[in-house]
């Protein structure tokens, strides 16, 4: 956990230079004494955390998928990640299936592990807790004590009805790190309805414009929101490291998915250019679009006048550069149906694996349209490490999404499997609490916590 600053609140650190001298010190301070049971009690984790996190313990009492891919970005990168769950049922998603995982042990006849559970839940270590108990909240106000950042995903007001919002919490541990993902944000005329990533997809303009253009409107395939609140998460570290203090984050998926329009939002604020679904085609540069070949399809762009040159070249049609509608982008982007269909009907001529010679090395941007399967048999997918094996305690070996980004120090690791529902609720209650054999056995008897 990173130590209090309080001291250097009277002279901010402003320069990145200033952010460098802390490291250090970061990592070798001693806990502060508010901190002493957790120094005392605390057991090294049963896989060892060389990330840039390290040290950090974070408090996720997520659901579903956003909030869990957010603090699984954070366990990767080498937090402690504490997860509470319901002691009936757990996540959400432990019973959204199939696929499932098959139990390892035949004589294991409870239900197996949900793929949607295992996919960001690793790097987790499970507690179950009953927070409608007052037995429950006083865990996790003790949590709170040893926690530097809390992740939660219900509506807004719900957890301070519970006596667990960030005013209440803030009280307990003022460097406290509290984000809250939800679905319109803890303010506006929208705020208490309930979100979900398909919704604000089609809320926030996504689905507008993903689909052919003559199609139906249809979904994106996965979720972001979880990117943008880790990102404020670990800028919201680096603020406490010079203040001492924690805060509140506000992260809704209606706020992220109108950031992520990117140019399509500006093309709409500066030039008033309503967007229209363009299938893979962009509406600014051509060609740049799924192209169909003999067989199949392949992802051709050419973003520059230079490229459009080579692509001519590689499928031997370099007549076009003399053309005056194609000579520029503008006027290619002028003249994109009367292009693509000379395009398409040189493209046809020949199978997908032709064209995948041709283009390699000739400076064009292209890519064949892999299947999942595909994906995951690339070469270069499996030279990056992207998939990764690790024993799971109930379905044995599982396979899962290596770590995207790589370190040449403070390496993320995955060091834990998604967690059995409940697996470390003994281990956390004892040592990063420091509850005694007896106490705990009286929660469980009490429905406090999972048997």
């Amino acid at each position: 956990m990173i130590p209090s600053f309080y001291h250097l609140a009277r002279k901010p650190l402003s320069s990145s230079i200033a952010v460098k001298a802390l490291i250090p010190r970061l990592q070798a301070s001693q806990f502060s004494t508010t901190h002493n049971v957790r120094k005392e009690f605390v057991k090294p984790d049963s896989g060892v955390s060389t990330g840039p996190l390290q040290g950090i313990r974070v408090l996720d009492l997520t659901r579903v998928l956003a909030g869990p891919y957010c603090t699984m970005l954070l366990g990767d990168l080498g937090a402690d990640v504490i997860k509470v769950e319901n002691p009936k049922s757990g996540d959400d998603t432990r019973a959204w299936g199939p696929p499932w995982a098959a139990n390892e042990d035949p004589s294991d006849t409870h239900n197996p592990e949900s793929a949607y559970f295992l996919c960001v839940n690793r790097n987790k270590k499970s507690v179950t807790v009953n927070l409608k108990a007052e037995s429950g909240k006083q865990i996790i106000h003790d949590l709170v004590k040893h926690c530097d950042v809390l992740v939660e995903n219900y509506l807004p007001g719900k957890l301070e009805k519970m006596g667990l919002g960030y005013e209440e919490l803030k009280k307990i541990n003022p460097k406290l790190i509290y984000a809250s993902i939800t679905g319109y944000g803890q303010d506006g005329p929208y705020a208490n309805r309930p979100g979900y990533d398909v919704m604000i997809e089609a809320e926030a303009g996504l689905m507008h414009i993903t689909g052919e253009r003559d199609g139906r409107p249809v979904k994106v395939g996965v979720a972001i929101t979880g990117l943008y609140a880790h990102g404020a998460i670990m800028a919201s570290i680096i603020r406490r490291a010079t203040t001492g203090l924690g805060q509140h984050i506000d992260c809704s998926l209606l706020d992220c998915q109108v950031a992520s329009l990117a140019n399509i939002a500006s093309n709409y604020l500066v030039g008033n250019q309503e967007a229209q679904r363009m299938g893979t085609s962009h509406p600014s540069i051509v060609p740049y679009q799924v192209m169909p070949t003999r067989n199949s399809f392949v992802m051709i762009g050419a973003g520059n006048d230079g490229q459009f040159a080579k692509l001519c070249k590689a499928i031997n049609r370099e007549e076009l550069l003399a053309d005056t509608r194609f000579r520029t982008n503008g006027e290619r982007v002028k003249h994109r149906v009367e292009l693509i269909q000379l395009l398409e009907d040189r493209l046809t001529q020949e199978d997908t694996e032709h064209w995948l010679e041709q283009l390699n090395g000739s400076g064009i941007p292209f890519a064949p349209i892999n299947n999942i399967e595909q994906t995951f048999h690339h070469p270069q997918v499996l030279a990056r490490d992207m998939v990764q094996e690790v024993e799971h305690p109930r379905a044995g070996k599982i396979k899962v999404v290596g770590i995207p980004v790589k370190y040449s120090e403070s390496k993320p690791t995955i060091r834990l499997p998604p967690p059995v529902l409940g697996q470390h609720t003994t281990e956390i209650l004892e040592t990063v609490l420091g509850y005694k054999q007896t106490k705990i056995s009286e929660l469980r008897a009490e429905g406090v916590v999972g048997k």
